[in-house]
């Protein structure tokens, strides 16, 4: 199984569980109400997201209460997610079992 790399001096990382069939807010709400804490809110970024759990979940983008983009995460599967300044990003579980998933945030460099 592929591994996220840790740049410490430029991202941040975090390790989540969501219930079956539910849904979390990872980053681009703010403080207190994310699951994830993205160092570069506000600007853009990249998130690097790492399916750890046996089961799939998918990845929404979106911007103004409009759904931009959903992207499907299988187990074990990693995908690099750009993030707009001004979208927020969900993980929305399968209603199969819990998901688990590693995030990581990157600074976009212009």
């Amino acid at each position: 199984m592929a591994t996220l790399s840790i740049h410490q001096t430029t991202s941040a990382q975090d390790t989540l569980e969501i219930d079956p069939g539910r849904s979390m807010s990872i980053a681009g709400k703010g403080p207190g109400q994310d699951g994830a804490i993205n160092p570069f809110l506000g600007q853009d970024s990249f998130a690097l997201v790492e399916n750890i759990g046996n089961t799939a979940f998918s990845i929404r983008i979106q911007k103004a209460g409009e759904i931009i983009e959903s992207i499907p995460m299988a187990a074990g599967e990693i995908k690099k997610v750009t993030l707009l300044a001004g979208s927020e990003m969900y993980f929305d579980a399968e209603p199969g079992g819990k998901a688990m998933a590693r995030v990581e945030f990157e600074k976009k460099q212009e």
